[in-house]
């Protein structure tokens, strides 16, 4: 049987090491921290949170819901970690950090068939006939083995922003200015709600647009990357935010009220004090299980730190807040899935390399584990001299993949899993059922059949 060297201890290579592992591989782990860090890490830990402590809803029969629910059903190692570790987040799954980072640290190591090093891994063998490698050094991989990775593909890296929400000392919030609430009382009320009259607001995103924002680091500086000059339209790649995670300054220029219909939506979160909807909300998540900090969702930001500390200070309760961690933001890269993956996550080039996580273009720590989960099983069965079975299109897991290795070239960017990526309903089922709820429900039903009867014809796990 063949080796297996997995390079990265973020999220999708210990899921992938120990996957691996439970199908009977030896696996080596290697990872570069603390020998040397990241701009963006703040611990030696293996699957450090960077961002948010969130790995979505789990309200039943929502894309997300359904991916975690496939990869409970085939034994996801951190998905269990992250279950064992949760804080209150209403229909979120929210995880204690550090909680989190000990157990999966505690499963790596006390598994016989797993040789962790902390080395930092500058070359890849892309001709061995002894070892398959699996990549998973995520979206802040090293120059050099980023540099190792564009001679084995001649293609270029592409590269995005994304960024770090502010974290606030609980006992610092003025709790007779907020509410606990959840969103249409969906499940426990566990988020704080700061309330903005129209005027709070005004004053709010007034301060906000014209506060001035962080100069780019020459790691966040595409235009002094490697990279750049292999970048042909270098006017648009300079700044390249991911739609999905935009900086509130960025959201708040497109309109003035584009805050209130995106992160500060005030819909579903009545006030008990007015038995009304705010004009304007902020929702505080629990960080731990001491409940003793709190993140602002989806208030990542690129504002100097003096700016967020007089901006982020006109939120209604947060005027004599602490904050323990301000936002950040970060230059993400991933390869062009599209020309170089095959659908069981394999270079077509070099199928000896596997690439897993966010650098191969899925983006969000559900869907980082979970494509570790794939190829910790992909990387098993080529080990044991088989060839693997990608995941079926119609599950969550298998239309993430599809979409990563066949999306349209030109303007590929990474992708959280949606409904849009499944695959729809037939015609005449869609016309016959009108209702949206209930072709999710059909199409997760659909998906978690696919996904068991895959399972079955998978080699299960020792």
């Amino acid at each position: 049987m063949k080796k297996i060297h997995i390079i990265g201890g973020g999220l999708a290579g210990p899921e992938a090491a120990l996957q691996a592992a439970a199908l009977g591989c030896n696996v080596t782990l290697s990872e570069m921290r603390p020998l040397r860090s990241t701009e963006a890490h703040q611990t030696p830990d293996f699957a450090e949170l960077v961002c948010s402590n969130s790995l979505k809803s789990e309200s039943e029969n929502t894309a997300p819901w359904l991916l975690k629910q496939e990869m409970r059903r085939a034994n996801s190692f951190l998905l269990a970690a992250a279950d064992a570790s949760a804080v209150p987040a209403g229909h979120a799954l929210a995880v204690d950090r550090i909680e989190f980072s000990r157990r999966v640290a505690e499963q790596l190591e006390h598994n016989p068939r797993i040789t962790v090093q902390r080395e930092e891994v500058t070359s890849l063998n892309e001709d061995s006939d002894d070892t398959i490698t699996v990549l998973a050094t995520g979206p802040l991989t090293s120059s050099p083995l980023a540099a190792e990775l564009q001679r084995l593909t001649g293609a270029q890296h592409l590269a995005f922003y994304d960024s770090i929400s502010p974290i606030v000392d609980a006992s610092t919030i003025d709790m007779d200015k907020v509410y606990f609430a959840a969103r249409w009382d969906k499940g426990t009320a566990d988020y704080i709600n700061c309330p903005f009259t129209k005027e709070e607001y005004d004053r709010f995103l007034d301060a906000l647009t014209s506060a001035e924002n962080v100069e780019a680091k020459p790691w966040e500086d595409i235009t002094q990357s490697k990279e750049w000059e292999q970048i042909p339209n270098k006017e648009s790649a300079k700044l390249q935010y991911f739609e999905g995670c935009l900086p509130i300054e960025e959201t708040a220029r497109r309109g003035r009220d584009t805050l209130r219909f995106g992160p500060m939506k005030p819909a579903g979160l009545t006030n008990p004090r007015t038995g009304k909807w705010p004009y304007a909300v902020v929702q505080l998540r629990q960080e731990n299980l001491r409940a003793d900090s709190y993140n602002l969702v989806g208030f990542q930001n690129h504002l100097k730190f003096g700016e967020q500390a007089r901006v982020l200070r006109l939120i209604p309760g947060l005027e004599n807040a602490t904050f323990l961690r301000y936002g950040q933001i970060h230059r993400n890269t991933y390869i062009h899935a599209p020309s170089l993956l095959n659908e069981t996550l394999q270079l077509k080039q070099h199928p000896s390399i596997l690439i897993a996580g966010q650098l191969s273009g899925v983006e969000g720590y559900t869907e980082s584990i979970a494509s570790g989960l794939l190829a910790g099983r992909f990387a098993a069965a080529l080990a044991r001299g088989e060839q693997p079975t990608p995941a079926p299109r119609l599950t969550a897991n298998g239309s993430l993949t599809h979409y990563i290795t066949h999306a349209e070239g030109k303007h590929f960017q990474p992708a959280n899993i949606t409904f849009d990526l499944l695959v729809p309903l037939e015609e005449d089922l869609r016309r016959k059922i009108r209702d949206k709820k209930e072709r999710h429900r059909i199409q997760c039903e659909r998906a978690l059949t696919a996904w068991n009867e895959w399972l079955e014809k998978s080699v299960a796990l020792v």
